[in-house]
């Protein structure tokens, strides 16, 4: 699909908070690249005062904003339950889609999309943003320049206190459940610093309320450096990982969730002494959906991104597998 002037012609199917809270402020920041032209909702009062306060066009029914000849890309905030369905409308009409996590709720849907995608050759990206934050990028220059040794361990934990009693991640036929939601941060950070190589070897979930509520799992790179992590939606509040290696420990102590005005701190143990580092603040969702707009620009960057996508997905269906 041709772009027009350059720019990326985008719509949001669905009202969720976090399009409303952040995707849509981003999009209108990146007015270079993209053009808000639309959101969809069910309910037309929702799609409207949506489409007021981000002045772009209200559309009832996700069918018919799917449809539109006049978008070259899709935002889609819906639950992971949904995503088979609307990722794959999606990129059957042609367009590019950026998805809320997870991808899809089990492996099998996921390479079905993935597969569709690039058949359509579409790029599709899953929404970690934190993976755009600058602080990450520091802490992958502070690993080359090899200030904590050899890698030898991971570890990372994302949990919150319990959410409100009717939130749809307490719905498991929306794909509810803390593995399609906070286990995959501290998971898609260890695939990112160790590798697409790291395996799944153990797991434990605990269930309540008829969902997965908390639990923990290793996994294990064929070098022997391991990754233990842990997540919840009923745990006192983590968002953070440590790396330790041969000569010291970096921790990155919030290292998901960083807002756009929030300077997150690095701390650096080693044999050769400390540092302490507040990172300049930045906004992650704007930079994710830059790599999102260069991928589309860029067909040579699809193929990372599908690639992303389902080792992300393996992972989280072997954890699923040794917990059932």
């Amino acid at each position: 699909m041709a772009l027009q002037m350059n720019k990326i012609r985008i719509g949001i199917l669905g009202c969720a908070k976090i399009a409303r809270r952040s995707m849509a402020p981003a999009i209108l920041q990146l007015k270079d690249r993209f053009e808000l032209i639309a959101v969809a909702s069910r309910d037309a009062e929702k799609a409207r005062e949506f489409a007021r306060e981000f002045a772009c066009e209200a559309v009832t029914g996700y069918d018919a904003l799917v449809a539109r000849a006049d978008l070259d890309a899709l935002y889609v905030p819906l639950p992971t339950g949904l995503h088979r369905e609307w990722v794959g409308k999606a990129i059957a009409a042609g367009k590019h889609v950026y998805v809320e996590k997870s991808f899809a709720p089990t492996l099998a849907q996921t390479e079905e999309l993935v597969a569709s995608a690039c058949h359509a050759a579409v790029a599709v990206m899953e929404g970690y943003m934190f993976q755009y934050h600058r602080q990450q990028a520091v802490v992958a220059d502070w690993l080359r320049q090899g200030l904590i040794g050899e890698l030898r361990h991971f570890h990372g934990s994302f949990g919150f206190p319990p959410l409100p009693a009717d939130d749809f991640r307490y719905d498991d036929a929306l794909g509810g459940g803390v593995l399609m939601d906070a286990a995959g941060y501290p998971l898609r950070a260890a695939h990112r610093l160790l590798g697409d190589d790291l395996e799944v070897r153990g797991a434990t979930v605990h269930h309540g309320n008829g969902t997965a509520l908390w639990g923990s799992a290793f996994l294990a790179h064929p070098s022997g450096v391991g990754a233990s992590i842990a997540f919840g939606f009923d745990n006192f509040y983590q968002c953070r990982y440590e790396v330790w290696g041969s000569r010291g420990k970096l921790v990155a102590e919030r290292a998901y969730t960083a807002g756009p005005a929030f300077s997150p701190r690095l701390v650096l143990e080693s044999v050769d002494g400390g540092r302490e580092l507040l990172v300049e603040p930045d906004n992650h969702f704007v930079a994710a959906l830059t790599a999102f707009a260069q991928a589309i620009i860029e067909p040579k960057r699809r193929e990372e991104l599908y690639q992303q996508v389902l080792v992300q997905s393996r992972s989280l269906q072997k954890i699923s597998e040794l917990v059932h």
